[in-house]
């Protein structure tokens, strides 16, 4: 039993090994190719990845800045600190909430659907025919997609930054009874312009992750209908969990 135990987990531990190397060399190869992308592609995919995942990315944003004001503004007007709830929230929706939160329904909306795409064309051996018609697979697929979605990325979490503090100020004000010059003034006075580009460039390294995982469980996904399926799970499981374990490192390298 134990001899058992532990070749599962040595085979678990190679098999990591070997997907974290292929991962490492298809964004080695991503990124040496990025100027054979096509234009018409990427605005292409842009639109697809990006553009098409703005409205529930502001409506998720829009209820998780309500959210974060409910939470704190009643307590700051009980500690009569009712003139920093603008800043704060801002603040957390701009280097926190409002990136990460959107890398994460990103990844399950955007990078769901590059795998199976991709897994879908590897089944029905579409990617074996590029090869075969001497068209490199990572230029044609996976480039376009990686730089749409990093140029994408940060344009959503401006947006989202807008309508999460447009939501944070209607809770703050209407359950709170702080007014808009002191929610407005607040921002102005804690916030700053970096907390923004500090976001963003998160945001991008995010799209960057969710592209590259996304791309790679397609290329290798399994045969048939339930190889497509779990290499779309497994993307988005990895993109997720890939998110949040990069944003601890982000935080402190951009932040602290």
């Amino acid at each position: 039993m134990l001899k058992r135990t532990c070749e599962l987990l040595g085979k678990k531990i190679l098999n990591g090994c070997a997907a974290t190397g292929r991962i490492t060399l298809l964004t080695g190869e991503t990124l040496r190719r990025l100027g054979t992308a096509d234009g018409k592609e990427v605005l292409r995919q842009m639109a697809l990845l990006g553009a098409d995942s703005l409205p529930i990315v502001m409506m998720t944003i829009l209820c998780t800045g309500m959210v974060f004001s409910v939470q704190t503004a009643k307590e700051f007007v009980r500690f009569g600190a009712a003139s920093s709830v603008g800043g704060i929230v801002a603040i957390a929706m701009a280097r926190e909430l409002v990136p990460v939160l959107t890398g994460v329904v990103v990844a399950g909306r955007i990078g769901a659907a590059i795998a199976a795409e991709l897994g879908t064309m590897k089944v029905t051996e579409q990617i074996d025919a590029l090869r075969v018609m001497a068209a490199n697979p990572v230029s044609y697929l996976v480039v376009p997609r990686f730089i749409a979605i990093v140029l994408m990325m940060p344009v959503l979490v401006v947006f989202a930054n807008l309508v999460g503090n447009i939501g944070g100020w209607v809770v703050a004000h209407y359950y709170a009874g702080i007014s808009t010059f002191a929610y407005e003034n607040s921002i102005k006075v804690l916030a700053e312009t970096y907390d923004i580009i500090g976001g963003m460039i998160k945001s991008s390294v995010f799209g960057g992750i969710i592209a590259i995982v996304g791309c790679y469980k397609g290329i290798h996904a399994g045969h048939g209908a339930e190889g497509v399926g779990l290499a779309t799970t497994a993307s988005v499981v990895m993109s997720i969990i890939l998110i949040f374990i990069t944003n601890y490192f982000l935080s402190i390298l951009l932040f602290v």
